[in-house]
C-alpha cells in the first residue's frame, strides 16, 4: 500500500466522495448502471448502511481523500454463517499499488473475526481484473446467486470458504 495511505472504517463524511468514486468506476468500465450498486440508493449513505451489526466498510484514504473501499455485509437471504463482500472499488489513482489487496485481506480477516465461515460476492464481466483477484484468493464461481442483494444485473457469483 502507498506510504501516504491510511486504512480505516467508513465515516459519515465519506458518503459523497465514495458514492462519486464508485459511480466513476462503473462509468470508466462501461458497466451497467441499473440493477447494480450504481443505482442502489444505499450507495449514497454507506456510513448508514454499514451501521448494521455484523458489517464493516474499510476505506483507503490517500492524502486525506477516500480513494477506495471494501466491506462485508450480512445480505438478506444468506445463511447465518455467510457474509457478502461488497463495495470493492478503487479510484484509478489507488490501483496497482497493493491498496486493493490490503482492503480485500482486511475484509477477509474481519469476516473471520465476526465468526463468518463463508464469503460470497457478486460481480460483472466488466470488472474482470477484480474477478481474477478473487480467483487468486481462492473464490470459486457459482452457477446461481445466493441471498437477495437486489443487484439483478450481476451475473458472476463467487464463494470463498473461510
Amino acid at each position: 500500500m502507498q506510504s501516504n495511505a491510511v486504512l480505516r472504517k467508513v465515516r459519515k463524511k465519506d458518503n459523497l466522495p465514495l458514492a462519486r468514486m464508485i459511480r466513476q468506476v462503473f462509468e470508466e468500465h462501461d458497466a451497467p448502471q441499473t440493477g447494480t450498486v450504481y443505482s442502489d440508493p444505499t450507495t449514497d449513505d454507506l456510513y448508514g448502511l454499514f451501521r448494521k451489526t455484523g458489517s464493516v466498510l474499510w476505506v483507503t484514504e490517500i492524502d486525506g481523500t477516500a480513494a477506495g473501499c471494501c466491506g462485508i455485509y450480512p445480505t438478506e437471504g444468506l445463511e447465518s454463517d455467510c457474509v457478502e463482500l461488497v463495495k470493492y472499488y478503487l479510484a484509478e489513482t489507488a490501483r496497482g499499488k497493493g491498496t486493493g489487496r490490503q482492503l480485500m485481506e482486511k475484509c477477509i480477516a474481519s469476516a473471520r473475526e465476526l465468526g463468518y465461515r463463508k464469503l460470497y460476492l457478486e460481480s460483472l464481466p466488466h470488472f474482470s481484473k477484480a474477478v481474477n483477484i478473487y480467483e487468486k484468493l481462492g473464490f470459486h464461481k457459482l452457477g446461481r446467486p445466493l441471498g437477495n442483494s437486489g443487484h439483478t444485473t450481476c451475473n458472476i457469483w463467487m464463494l470463498l470458504d473461510l
